[in-house]
């Protein structure tokens, strides 16, 4: 019997991907839709093989085009489940959704699970905040939706509890170290709109309806790390992931990710900071606007 839940999977040239993550859903549930925003290579084809049904639309960002697949996919489902393309479940997960849905009490809208990032080929377990990370990626339906940001979106409910699910859930990129660095580089433009929100209100915010292991996230990331001088915090973010989380437990795989996602990274999100301000400051927010569309494709 599969679980009453709606996939979705968001998707741009994941044929690499996209087999590994719906073959791991389609026996357990119930409907897998798949939101693309103009793959050129094999995507859709191998996603309509696997069962699913393909929507088409341009992409903005992660939460404009996941909020559109709830208003826009006709749901009926109980659930719904959000998944990367680059993501997989593992068969305890499965289980746990299978059985533990149906089993939920009716103040709990929503499951939190235990995501680990593979990275170099080998799993991720220790340095704290990225892998393992908890997140809250099963909601009842019409209960809850991403977060308008452009990076670090999580999962927000309306109102109800949340519970966990055990097992894992799996993210594991098969594209390259290339891939990673390029992709990277576009998530810390984007960031750069999210940290400079507060001070030119690109959009609204709230942290309210966060779950409880995202608000602490969230919590630190502005009461203390947004608080330490630009540049020198990346250096205390690593010597905190590497050292005293005990990043060094997972090798050479463990030292190149947190010198990557844990300096490399903050490092090239604070020097964008100090870019952006500065043409701010010389040129205004329009011009900022306008560049941050020509030259990113990026319209705020």
């Amino acid at each position: 019997m599969t679980a009453s839940v709606t996939a979705i999977v968001l998707t741009h040239n994941e044929q690499l991907h996209i087999e590994r993550c719906l073959g791991s859903l389609s026996p357990h549930i119930e409907r897998i839709v798949v939101i693309d925003s103009g793959s050129t290579d094999q995507t859709v084809e191998i996603a309509k093989r696997c069962g699913a049904e393909i929507y088409n639309n341009p992409f903005r960002n992660y939460a404009s085009q996941f909020n559109w697949a709830l208003k826009n996919c006709g749901i009926r489902t109980d659930w719904v489940l959000r998944i990367d393309a680059d993501e997989f479940i593992d068969a305890e997960l499965a289980e746990q959704i299978r059985s533990q849905l149906t089993a939920a009490s009716p103040q709990i809208n929503g499951f939190v699970v235990e995501r680990r990032v593979t990275f170099l080929g080998k799993t991720i377990r220790y340095g704290g905040g990225v892998s393992p990370q908890f997140v809250l990626k099963l909601w009842r339906t019409n209960k809850g939706e991403v977060e308008n940001r452009w990076m670090d979106e999580h999962t927000i409910l309306f109102d109800g509890d949340t519970a966990s699910l055990s097992g894992l859930l799996i993210d594991d990129n098969l594209k390259g170290f290339g891939f990673w660095v390029d992709k990277h580089n576009r998530y810390a433009t984007r960031e750069v709109i999210d940290a400079l929100n507060s001070e030119f209100k690109f959009f609204e915010e709230s942290d309210s309806a966060l779950s409880a292991h995202a608000l602490i996230k969230r919590v630190a990331k502005k009461n203390v790390y947004s608080r330490l001088p630009v540049i020198y915090r990346a250096v205390c973010y690593f010597c905190y992931r590497y050292f005293l989380r005990c990043g060094f437990l997972d090798g050479r795989a463990g030292l190149v990710f947190h010198l990557m996602q844990g300096l490399w990274y903050r490092l090239l999100v604070d020097i964008k900071i100090l870019e952006a301000s500065d043409f701010i400051k010389a040129n205004g927010l329009p011009a900022f606007k306008t560049m941050m569309e020509e030259r990113h494709g990026i319209k705020i």
